[in-house]
């Protein structure tokens, strides 16, 4: 079950925090309950991509882009995604998630999350976002421009263009649709 009430108490929160710059951090606080936890005891992969999102939205609303998505009549999707899992999340633990937009293309912005328990990450990812409406994808110029921001994405990271280049080269549709032998 998605947990609606964690993302209302986030955006509650976060309503009440300071204003973010487009290129800020936002920090979350959360904990493992018992309903987050797979049969291993630790907090379930698809859980931590919920509270992941959960992440996002409170940066959202921090720099003002729930405002300006209502406003337009946009949707927000994620169009890829990289995780990296380090250490288990046991249940009762406290953590925090660090989210920031990276930087940008002509169609998509780089967001990078890691969720932090005290001092060591145990997850870190990079999601490909873009902002939508009736016609497609709406440029990152437009979305900047109607919070307010106005200037050239910085360089992404090295590691970040590398997972963007090798994820190009990937084939669309997926060569083997599950219906015949695989091509070797």
């Amino acid at each position: 079950m998605y947990p609606i009430v964690r993302v209302i108490k986030e955006l509650l929160r976060a309503r009440k925090m300071p204003e973010l710059g487009a290129l800020d951090a936002h920090v979350s606080y959360h904990r493992c309950w018992p309903q987050d936890v797979d049969n291993y005891l630790e907090m379930n992969n698809g859980r931590i991509l919920s509270i992941l999102d959960i992440g996002r939205t409170g940066l959202a609303q921090r720099v003002g882009l729930i405002g300006a998505l209502t406003k337009n009549r946009w949707g927000l999707t994620i169009a890829g995604s990289s995780l990296r899992y380090r250490k288990r999340i046991r249940p009762f633990v406290k953590f925090r998630t660090v989210s920031r937009c990276i930087g940008w293309d002509k169609r998509f912005f780089y967001i990078e999350q890691s969720i932090w328990i005290g001092e060591d990450c145990a997850v870190q990812a990079l999601f490909r976002s873009a902002m939508t409406d009736k016609n497609g994808i709406v440029p990152p110029e437009a979305v900047f421009a109607a919070v307010g921001y106005q200037a050239d994405s910085p360089l992404l990271p090295a590691w970040a263009q590398a997972w963007i280049d090798a994820d190009n080269t990937r084939p669309w549709p997926p060569e083997f649709d599950g219906t015949s032998q695989p091509t070797a």
